[in-house]
């Protein structure tokens, strides 16, 4: 039975390494900003382009000045910050509520020459669900007694960090539920609710995509 559990919480966690989100009604709005969804094997991230972001919402972006696209995931604080995740961290991640982090790094332009090997969706947001899905990016960061985020170390490559964040992850919340919550939050027709895996994600974002 243990056996069992943790082969089971591996798979759910690996499938990451949260607020709700209500869906922008601006369907009418001009579908004029790119975002990228990006499945790295076991959990997945968005990308916007750093010129899109309006600073006044996600004034954090600063954090990464002069880069073409910042690219954000979430994920279970302790797994998603080890240098070699165990399968006893991935028991403790799915089964006990837990910490979390944000991961935000800059890269270059264009999104192609960093994921080579990746699957990657391509979507377009309207102004209005691009701010609220960085308006969820924003809201994620926890924040010290100076208001500030609090960063928890250098990220995983280019120019990035880890930030302490907000939300608990679970085994029914795992970073592919909230990357989830973010397209949902950009406008796009997602279900959150039972997306665990990245390629739930990107099933769902090329459902949405061809809906449109």
């Amino acid at each position: 039975m243990l056996r069992a559990a943790t082969v089971l919480a591996v798979t759910l966690v690996l499938g990451c390494a949260s607020p709700s989100a209500t869906r922008e009604p601006g369907r009418a709005d001009s579908l004029s900003y790119p975002v990228w969804v990006v499945d790295h094997g076991w959990h997945t991230a968005i990308v916007v382009r750093a010129r899109d972001v309006d600073s006044s919402i996600w004034p954090e972006v600063a954090d990464l000045a002069g880069v073409d696209l910042v690219e954000v995931a979430w994920g279970h604080r302790e797994f998603y910050m080890a240098e070699r995740p165990s399968g006893w961290l991935a028991v403790k991640a799915a089964f006990f509520t837990s910490g979390s982090a944000l991961h935000v790094a800059g890269l270059g332009a264009p999104i192609e020459s960093h994921f080579p090997a990746s699957d990657v969706v391509e979507l377009a947001v309207s102004r209005r669900g691009l701010d609220a899905m960085t308006r969820l990016f924003h809201d994620e960061y926890q924040r010290g007694d100076d208001g500030r985020p609090v960063r928890l170390a250098p990220g995983l490559y280019g120019a990035s960090w880890f930030y302490a964040a907000r939300s608990r992850y679970h085994l029914f919340n795992t970073c592919n539920t909230w990357v989830a919550r973010a397209l949902r939050a950009a406008g796009l027709d997602i279900t959150p609710a039972g997306i665990v895996t990245a390629g739930g994600v990107m099933q769902e974002a090329r459902r949405a995509t061809a809906a449109r």
